[in-house]
């Protein structure tokens, strides 16, 4: 099973301490699962221009065909401006619409206030559905009030991130299963 961790904003420290604490879980607790953290702060993405995504070359080909291949995607992103940051937003525009068709898509959010709380279900959670997403419904919202020195220090967001892996693992197997015993009713 390959899983992606995509840390979605290109600034900031937050979404990357919380998703290098996600991805150490997911390999402690699943080591036959192959991890990827793509951080996008290491990547020099292109902005999107309609080609199709086996197009991109370089770090943007590398990226889409990533997240492609993955069967489930863990995404971290914080909240700017009441909104996700446009660099995630563009990694979207580069994927077809049914990009995430048959995968399961989890999400954890950083945001300086609790206000943002809900940027995750009316931002997020629709495009991810546009794209064709399984979703796992509850997601993990982190606060600046959780943080210390580049250390989450909350111990309930920590439990939450580990059921999150969890959730998401689970609902990977499951729909897999799914899946596969549908083909299998299939004579060709």
């Amino acid at each position: 099973m390959r899983v992606v961790g995509l840390s979605g904003s290109i600034v900031g420290s937050k979404t990357r301490t919380a998703m290098d604490y996600t991805l150490k879980v997911l390999k402690e607790r699943y080591p036959d699962a192959e991890a990827t953290l793509i951080d996008l702060a290491d990547y020099n993405v292109q902005f999107s221009d309609g080609r199709n995504y086996l197009e991109y070359e370089g770090d943007t080909g590398f990226v889409a065909n990533t997240i492609m291949d993955a069967d489930a995607i863990i995404i971290g992103t914080p909240i700017f401006q009441a909104s996700i940051p446009a660099t995630l937003k563009n990694i979207f525009d580069l994927l077809p619409i049914h990009a995430f068709q048959d995968k399961v898509v989890s999400m954890l959010v950083t945001a300086g206030s609790p206000k943002h709380f809900l940027i995750a279900e009316q931002h997020l959670k629709p495009i991810l559905s546009y794209m064709k997403a399984q979703i796992v419904q509850t997601y993990v919202f982190i606060e600046e009030k959780d943080y210390h020195r580049k250390q989450i220090i909350n111990d309930d967001v920590l439990i939450r991130l580990d059921r999150l892996v969890e959730d998401t693992m689970m609902l990977t197997e499951t729909y897999t299963k799914i899946r596969e015993a549908k083909e299998a009713e299939y004579d060709f």
